[in-house]
């Protein structure tokens, strides 16, 4: 795959170890503990990195082994490339296209509840029923070659939310247009990394990709330090998080460059098909990683007027790049530097 990725090692924000001590006293311990890291590369197509605090390596182990089966759970629900013996997910749904009902996991009911929330939230801006324009766009980072404007338009044909049927009660999935496909990689990371970090102990730190997540501040109360990276290279700034989630869309992060130079990003608007061009960057500070991941993306597609209403009714901050460097922020994204 000759897609160019930047960043994949801990994503768009990435993290730094600032003046971060290895060990610490927390307060009513009677023992330190001790900094550790795990790093996964099976989980949602990138680079999965957990930090946390732990009395000893197998209490880290134990819990990073926790936390990865969790994650990896959410991975094969979301998958739309393979099938699992046992399991209906994505790639289920998406086969069945037209034909009936699936019985599906009610976590994946739940993914899908809140990407219906998000869609009619941003009026269509974040859109994970347009899977089929998704997949023309995904063999174009493939091979270089941006997909034909008339493939494109019939695609989207077979898009929209009125394609879906899901029954919560009898727990089960339908596209009832054969030509509908889904695909949440809008959604998917963020949202997984937050069902997992709820049941993790405090002081621990999840990236996956450009979602970070965290569950609580480190041994002492004392910040996790963010760093978000510039689309030029470098880092842009820092940011303390303690808990919730910092996620950022960037089109430096999945992109080609077509013969005349533009750059083809993997942002796809809803409404023109293209690769969105109004924002450089969009990061967004949520206590759910799963709605930030979310807003990050319909964020980077919507004006910034329509992007304010919408990440502040959703009760999050945001900070956007423009292509010219301009920064825009709301009044909630504080940084450090």
């Amino acid at each position: 795959m000759r897609e160019k990725q930047r960043g994949l090692a801990l994503g768009a924000a990435a993290l730094l170890a600032l003046a971060a001590a290895l060990y610490f006293l927390p307060r009513g311990a009677g023992r330190e503990t001790r900094r550790y890291e795990a790093v996964w590369y099976d989980l949602f197509d990138t680079v999965t990195t957990l930090r946390g605090y732990a009395a000893g390596e197998a209490a880290f182990e134990q819990e990073a082994g926790r936390i990865h089966d969790a994650l990896l759970e959410y991975h094969r629900l979301c998958d739309i490339y393979n099938d699992y013996p046992g399991l209906v997910n994505l790639k289920s749904v998406n086969d069945g296209a037209g034909g009936a009902p699936l019985r599906a996991d009610p976590r994946l009911l739940d993914l899908l509840e809140l990407c219906r929330s998000m869609y009619e939230d941003s009026g269509g801006a974040v859109d994970v029923t347009m899977g089929a324009v998704l997949a023309l766009w995904h063999t174009a980072r493939e091979n270089e070659t941006p997909p034909d404007p008339a493939a494109l338009v019939e695609a989207a044909k077979h898009g929209g939310f009125a394609f879906l049927e899901m029954d919560a009660e009898a727990m089960t999935l339908r596209l009832t247009d054969a030509g509908a496909r889904l695909d949440v990689g809008a959604v998917a990371k963020g949202w997984a990394a937050a069902r997992v970090m709820e049941h993790a102990p405090e002081g621990y730190l999840l990236s996956v990709g450009g979602n970070v997540c965290a569950s609580g501040p480190k041994p002492g109360g004392a910040a996790w330090v963010v760093a978000l990276e510039n689309p030029d290279g470098g880092w842009l700034h820092t940011l303390e998080l303690t808990r919730g989630s910092v996620v950022t869309s960037g089109d430096y992060q999945r992109f080609f460059l077509g013969p005349d130079g533009t750059r083809y990003h993997h942002i796809i608007d809803p409404e023109t098909l293209q690769p969105a061009r109004r924002w450089r960057a969009v990061s967004v500070l949520h206590p759910d990683s799963g709605v930030a991941d979310a807003l990050s993306t319909a964020l980077f597609v919507l004006d910034r007027p329509a992007g304010e209403a919408l990440v502040e009714r959703r009760g999050g901050a945001a900070l956007w790049v423009a292509p010219d460097g301009e920064e825009y922020r709301t009044e909630g994204f504080l940084t450090v530097s």
